[in-house]
């Protein structure tokens, strides 16, 4: 090991060895770029038969070897989230069972968080779907800094807005001290507490002033079913997504007569940025 891996949170479990071979393979078994992640799938020398008495978990496990002329030649599916990185070495980003699925988009939870500790004032992370109101699924990122530093909601959504697509990008952002871990040294996921929304929106309250900012904070309020809306305050943060973010849009054709993109959506995201983008468009029509 070197310092730079003690000073890293990447999990790095090297190179193949030489009478096996890894694949890195996208659900229809075709292999991923370097760097997306992708499942792990592991042929060669040290493959064996199958399971002992267990037929039906060995044809989901062990699969023909797409990559060989070889006819008895076997992958054995991992189940192991993975990507390479540029020295040729394998990054362990979890299991796949971490995929989840919100809203029809299907979602790598160890891709989010690896991503966000690629910040540089992050040290660890974790992502999870919460449901704390039926029917309404949303991301949540949880990260600790680095000693000595600090960082903000905002600046972690900014730094994956950069990197992800919008429906990948946490809903809410909760910093802690430490991550919770269960007796035997895992992270405790069921120990990570609600984001406190309320909270939030008290401390930044600044009230509407304009015309537009108050129909378009009443507009908020319907969709995001909040009472307050701020002028600062950002319809992500608050708990906006892509669904609701096409509603959004919807409404404000509705309400003010112009036509607003997604994408303008997501980079005037704060109310008085929503706010000021619409009479632009209004003065432009």
């Amino acid at each position: 090991l070197s310092l730079a891996d003690l000073d890293g949170t990447a999990s790095v479990i090297g190179r193949p060895l030489q009478d096996l071979q890894v694949y890195l393979l996208d659900p229809y078994l075709q292999p991923v770029p370097m760097g997306v992640p992708g499942e792990m799938y592991v042929g060669g020398a040290g493959v064996t038969r199958g399971y002992l008495n267990r037929s039906e978990l060995t044809a989901q496990r062990f699969i023909s070897n797409p990559f060989t002329d070889n006819p008895q030649a076997r992958l054995y599916k991992t189940g192991d989230l993975a990507r390479y990185l540029p020295n040729g070495e394998l990054e362990y980003l979890g299991r796949i069972d971490n995929q989840v699925k919100i809203r029809g988009f299907r979602i790598e939870l160890p891709e989010i968080e690896a991503l966000l500790t690629q910040h540089p004032n992050v040290w660890e992370s974790v992502v999870l779907v919460r449901e704390d109101e039926p029917g309404d699924k949303r991301l949540v990122a949880y990260a600790v800094p680095h000693s000595q530093t600090s960082v903000t909601a905002a600046q972690m959504r900014q730094f994956l807005e950069t990197k992800l697509p919008a429906y990948m990008v946490p809903n809410a952002f909760v910093i802690l001290e430490s991550l919770p871990l269960t007796a035997n040294g895992k992270i405790n996921r069921r120990a990570l507490p609600a984001p406190d929304l309320k909270s939030q929106l008290t401390q930044k309250y600044v009230a509407p002033q304009t015309a537009t900012e108050e129909m378009l904070a009443q507009i908020w309020g319907q969709i995001l079913k909040v009472e307050l809306v701020g002028i600062h305050d950002n319809f992500f943060e608050l708990g906006g997504h892509s669904l609701l973010a096409t509603k959004l849009i919807s409404k404000i054709r509705n309400a003010f007569q112009v036509e607003l993109s997604l994408r303008e959506l997501f980079s005037a995201s704060t109310l008085i940025q929503l706010s000021q983008c619409i009479e632009q468009l209004k003065r432009q029509n």
